[in-house]
């Protein structure tokens, strides 16, 4: 609970009390070591942060302590939640709570998607978790945005998630089989083994989803499939949770046979980074394309995450945010230095067309 200790007056400073319940463990709210109490005072450094006993006194302007008081009520939730609190989560709170977004940070942070061998996964943004609400509520959700920003996993694990609640009886994950400057034909091997590293990446995210020995059992009884994308054309996949993953790489035709495999009580969910295509020179994006061809189709929900939403090391996010800048800055130079557009050859001077009908007529 808040107790205010005295009432701001034209902008001076606030004080408030904020006595935490004798339940709640506090090391558990303020972290080993205080590392989440240090990440919140360097978040308000014009703020004074003090703790003594279960009591958090916070000294400082009235909108940075009205903030504080915000906060603490959302890591009270968190830790109420059995959620372990870390100065990342405090961080990501705190950037919800200064954009003044309708969701609340513990909502976000305590939303479970799925738990195995003592690890949980949840989203950890705001975009994530409205990304994993719109997979909840359509039947074709995109989900764009750069590496690192969980798409992928996070749709695999509601696949996961649907299949032990017995919503699909399978899950089908798939890859366009792009190769990133080699040619497949080229590579030692059989043609699994050729195929096997661009499909890596699937069957990881799924070890740390289900226990190992159960996988290989599944797959063999078809339940869940990993598949190049070639492999889905002339089907029709019912009763399945589907992945396309890395669909930046597929071209529109590709793009068209994947979606028109739906079949009934199925869901697709697909992933891609649309900054990083690895398709031959001139060939276009299926998933570039398809934003606008299936713009405001009903139950279709594009998802669209970005540097924000990266949970990778603090400095994915920043170079995402630097190359994106250097594009931006190279389609802007491009612009300017390109020629203008040459005037059709026909159009020629009124004296011009006289002679000329003159030399046709003799005259």
């Amino acid at each position: 609970m808040t107790e205010p200790k005295n009432a701001p007056r034209n902008g001076a400073e606030a004080v408030h009390r904020i006595v935490v319940p004798a339940e709640v463990n506090m090391v558990a709210l303020l972290g080993a070591r205080d590392e989440v109490l240090r990440a919140v005072e360097r978040a308000f450094s014009r703020a004074d942060v003090h703790v003594r006993g279960n009591e958090i006194t916070v000294t400082g302007p009235f909108g940075e302590v009205a903030l504080v008081e915000r906060l603490i009520d959302e890591l009270l939730a968190v830790v109420a939640g059995g959620q372990v609190l870390t100065p990342d989560a405090v961080d990501r709170s705190i950037g919800m709570l200064r954009q003044q977004t309708a969701e609340r940070p513990a909502d976000v942070l305590t939303l479970n998607i799925l738990s195995n061998r003592g690890r949980t996964i949840r989203p950890k943004t705001l975009n994530q978790k409205r990304y994993v609400d719109a997979i909840d509520e359509h039947t074709v959700v995109f989900g764009i945005g750069p590496a690192g920003t969980g798409k992928t996993y996070l749709a695999m694990a509601k696949a996961v998630q649907a299949l032990q609640a017995k919503q699909v009886n399978r899950i089908i994950l798939t890859r366009p089989a792009v190769e990133a400057g080699e040619r497949l034909g080229f590579l030692p091997g059989t043609l699994t083994e050729k195929i096997d590293p661009y499909l890596r990446p699937l069957y990881d995210a799924l070890h740390d989803m289900l226990d190992p020995d159960l996988i290989p059992r599944l797959m063999a009884a078809g339940t869940i499939e990993v598949a190049p994308l070639a492999y889905m054309r002339g089907r029709t996949l019912n009763d399945a949770f589907i992945v396309l993953d890395e669909a930046q790489n597929t071209s529109p035709e590709q793009m068209k046979m994947f979606l028109t495999r739906l079949g009934f009580q199925s869901k697709i969910v697909v992933t891609g980074d649309v900054t990083q295509v690895d398709l031959p020179g001139g060939t276009q994006s299926g998933l570039k394309v398809v934003q606008d061809i299936l713009d405001g189709v009903d139950d279709i929900h594009f998802a669209r995450l970005t540097s924000t939403d990266v949970v990778r090391h603090r400095l994915v996010g920043e170079i995402v945010e630097a190359y994106g800048r250097w594009d931006t800055e190279q389609q802007i130079e491009q612009a300017a230095n390109r020629p203008p557009a040459r005037q059709p050859q026909d159009r020629m001077a009124p004296q011009n067309r006289v002679e000329r009908r003159s030399h046709r007529t003799g005259r």
